[in-house]
């Protein structure tokens, strides 16, 4: 217990005799302390917050069985019984006109009704526009008027130490108000997001703010509040922002296309670390290591090479394969795109054909009888090599045996397949039955086919 003293007494009365003299006879705060205004974020927020909505979502899940006995299947069915599922979130208006939001993917996503509430207390079901689920953002529409939209700021101009304040709905508590710093920039490899470059914040960011604004204090938007890192979901001073210029980017694609349409390169790459900047007699690290070029890809083409670093895409810095990654992934299709690599220590700039995404789809007649009817696609699930099911023909022997779309391929006949070529050679291995071991809505089951 600390030690009482009457010094301490005689600070604590000088402090309030010296707050008296600068108290209103009301006993409430001053609007002034020596003449200066007390600092306030009110006027800010009160521009600010009409443009940023309370989301409620209502949805459905799949519970399947967790056996094959006939009394789940009666009662169930093979497929399953359907579940309610409710949801909040926050959302930033982004074009007043036209009733355009802004939010995250796992926000949005398998929802059947999403209603959003604005400041004034009104109402209105929105429209999904467009989910992109690897950078989770979602654009929503409703159809309303006397919209407010928040001013976009460039988030390539946020500095650490810079002050911000979010806005959203934590805990379904509407209009909510937090302020802190941008605690660090480009955080990345965090395994939330396929495209990662966050912004950090110690502003209080909890559930229900997923979708709402990160703002400056102009009250313009700089990021899209998107993740919470902490014990139990509770805060404890470090929050992701997606930064607004690629939440930006992505809606747009959205909105026009409904989807984005990511390009590729067709490189494999690796930071440069200090070790591998030595080892190529470079001066400094930082800047992402070209490991692997795709025959007859866009960087094949345009005469990318192993052991190229590259350290700028269109003008902008590269300080990882991160943020390389990241900047292809925001190019659409057949853009054109300025590469500054550095080539046995000498600078060369390099323009490439930004090219679709090639996707490798197999019929599962061509794995195995057994599987007619199931499309198989190769796919990168949490950044790892996956099979899944793209589609099932209805009364096809793939969906006699239960087969769905979206069923993720963990292993046939016990050999573990991540690939389509793994796939079919593990369904070799036994000719009279398969055993697929495959997640489905984020639960595992095995399923025999005969």
């Amino acid at each position: 217990m600390a030690k009482f003293s009457f010094r301490h007494l005689w600070l604590s009365l000088t402090f309030m005799l010296g707050l008296a003299t600068v108290l209103p006879a009301c006993g409430g705060l001053p609007a002034s302390v020596n003449g200066q205004p007390l600092p306030t974020l009110a006027p800010m927020l009160e521009k600010a917050t009409p443009a940023v909505v309370h989301i409620a979502i209502q949805g459905h899940e799949t519970v399947h069985p967790a056996t094959n006995d006939p009394f789940f299947e009666y009662f169930f069915g093979r497929r399953g019984r359907q579940k309610r599922t409710q949801g909040l979130g926050s959302g930033v208006i982004i074009d007043a006109s036209k009733g355009y939001i802004v939010t995250n993917a796992h926000v949005a996503e398998d929802a059947d009704t999403i209603t959003v509430t604005l400041k004034d207390g009104r109402r209105f079901p929105a429209k999904v526009i467009g989910v992109d689920t690897k950078a989770d953002i979602a654009v929503l529409k409703i159809n309303a008027s006397h919209l407010k939209a928040l001013p976009i700021a460039n988030s390539d101009d946020l500095r650490v130490g810079d002050f911000v304040v979010a806005i959203g709905n934590p805990f379904g508590l509407k209009q909510t108000a937090t302020s802190g710093i941008v605690s660090a920039l480009g955080r990345s490899g965090l395994g939330i997001e396929d495209y990662e470059n966050f912004i950090q914040t110690d502003a209080s960011i909890n559930p229900g703010n997923s979708g709402g604004a990160l703002v400056n204090l102009r009250g313009e938007l700089v990021g899209i509040n998107t993740a919470i890192l902490g014990p139990n979901g509770g805060n404890i001073g470090i929050g992701f922002a997606i930064p607004v210029n690629m939440a930006i980017s992505i809606a747009k694609q959205l909105i026009q296309y409904g989807e984005v349409q990511r390009g590729r390169l067709g490189v494999g790459i690796q930071d440069l670390t200090p070790d591998l900047a030595a080892a190529f007699g470079l001066p400094q690290s930082g800047g992402a290591v070209v490991s692997q070029v795709e025959e007859d890809s866009p960087a094949d083409q345009a005469g990318l090479q192993v052991g190229d670093v590259v350290t700028a895409v269109n003008g902008k810095p590269v300080s990882s394969a991160a943020r390389l990654r990241n900047a292809v992934g925001l190019l659409r299709v057949d853009s054109q795109v300025t590469l500054d690599i550095l080539r046995d220590g000498r600078p060369k700039k390099i323009v490439a054909t930004i090219k679709a995404a090639e996707r490798h789809k197999i019929g599962g007649q061509q794995v195995t009888e057994r599987l007619a009817g199931a499309t198989f696609e190769d796919v990168t699930i949490d950044n790892e090599p996956a099979v899944v099911i793209a589609s099932v023909e209805p009364g096809s022997p793939a969906a006699r045996a239960s087969l769905q779309e979206g069923d993720i391929i963990l292993s046939v006949n016990r050999h573990r397949v991540s690939s389509l070529a793994e796939l079919r050679e593990a369904a070799k291995l036994n000719s009279k039955a398969l055993l697929l071991n495959i997640v489905r809505n984020g639960r595992g089951l095995f399923i025999l086919i005969q």
